[in-house]
């Protein structure tokens, strides 16, 4: 699986949220830098997990669909 890189936009915004996590629920102040760090740790070892969800949750709609389909397109055996 390829390395996700973030936008930056989208990668500021996380690390905003996770500098101010850290220091709100966990009374643990961290620097940008090791929140980034913890994003690359989080982003490297939980990514693939939820990519691979994410790739069972879009099978299972395809399925679901074809399933519609094929239904729709059967003709009736008499």
């Amino acid at each position: 699986m390829a390395k996700i890189e973030l936008d930056k936009d989208v990668r500021e915004a996380v690390l905003r949220k996770l500098t101010l996590y850290m220091r709100d629920e966990l009374d643990r102040p961290v620097s940008g830098l090791e929140a980034g760090f913890l994003l690359e740790f989080l982003s490297e070892t939980l990514g693939p997990a939820f990519f691979n969800q994410g790739v069972r949750d879009a099978q299972t709609l395809m399925l679901q669909k074809l399933d519609d389909v094929v239904y729709e397109i059967e003709k009736p055996i008499e």
